[in-house]
């Protein structure tokens, strides 16, 4: 099967698994008892006229039928509450650079640092380089964001008084943020590589390439590192999705208008419109990312067959 149909077929796959995400989502919102306006201080008369106005008070199966053919138009309907009546799609529009721009910095932060340390910490493999690297990302995996994101405060921000901690108003003010959300991926990135670099300086093309008297640094970065990409091409797709439309816990600690912090607004007001469309933004996001890394693969590795 050529390229072409394969990314058809994924195409296909990635519609019906947005479908299936949208579809679990809604009905796991009219699961919750209630309405949107229920906590509002309006009488019962006025909530039922928000309700009617909405179309809310139509069955169940009637709501996803009319929120179908509104998705398949590319409308995501109305903010409830946070926005009132001010379209998903521009709540998206506005809040996902924001996202993005921190995620972006944070996947070159993870990917600057991360590849160079898991490549030294194979090429040190044993020695005291590789304990340190090994401990350091240990704890980056173990440790929730939360936690570094408050120790980075304590230390940067209230300690040493170097950065601030609020919004995004200077350069400066994006060092934390970014720190915070690329520290996670930055350390499994290490971890990722170094097992991958092992496992490539032990094949036999490696040891063919050093027979025939190339040098350690060619044998090591043309040939080992390009193979060792590979899992990190595969945690790629995933890592980007994440990061780009923003940590949740990033954005809510550093009060950052992003689309997480968005999202986080929308379950707490139960925002039905602004949380599907903000989950299906996500689901969409993420399936992106990983047919673009499952074409990646090929580029990476001519050996690679994309025919399943």
């Amino acid at each position: 099967m050529d390229t072409a149909k394969y990314v058809f077929k994924r195409i296909m796959m990635a519609i019906f698994t947005i479908f299936v995400a949208a579809t679990i989502t809604f009905f796991l919102m009219k699961l919750v008892p209630g309405s949107p306006f229920a906590s509002e201080k309006t009488n019962e008369i006025a909530q039922q006229a928000l309700n009617e106005k909405y179309g809310l008070d139509k069955p169940v199966l009637v709501q996803y039928k009319i929120y179908l053919q509104q998705l398949l138009q590319g409308d995501l309907g109305v903010s409830y509450k946070l926005q009132k009546n001010v379209p998903v799609t521009k709540i998206i529009a506005d809040s996902f650079p924001i996202s993005a721009r921190i995620g972006a910095m944070a996947i070159g932060f993870a990917l600057l640092v991360g590849i160079p340390l898991g490549c030294l910490s194979a090429l040190k493999r044993g020695k005291w380089e590789d304990s340190v690297i090994r401990v350091v990302s240990t704890l980056g995996i173990a440790v929730p964001s939360f936690v570094i994101a408050t120790a980075s405060m304590l230390i940067f921000a209230i300690e040493l008084n170097l950065l601030p901690t609020y919004g995004l108003s200077n350069p400066s003010s994006y060092i934390l943020p970014v720190f915070t959300l690329g520290f996670y991926p930055m350390c499994y990135i290490t971890r990722l590589m170094r097992s991958s670099m092992l496992d490539s300086l032990g094949q036999d093309y490696i040891r063919t390439a050093r027979a025939k008297g190339m040098s350690e640094f060619i044998v090591t970065f043309k040939h080992a590192l390009k193979n060792s990409l590979i899992p990190v091409i595969t945690y790629l797709g995933p890592l980007v999705a994440f990061t780009l439309t923003g940590g949740f816990v990033v954005e809510k600690v550093f009060n950052i208008p992003g689309l997480g912090r968005y999202f986080i607004k929308a379950i707490d007001a139960r925002d039905y419109n602004l949380i599907m469309g903000t989950t299906v933004f996500l689901a969409s996001f993420i399936i992106l990312m990983n047919l673009v890394c499952d074409i990646l693969y090929k580029l990476v590795d001519p050996r690679i067959k994309l025919d399943e």
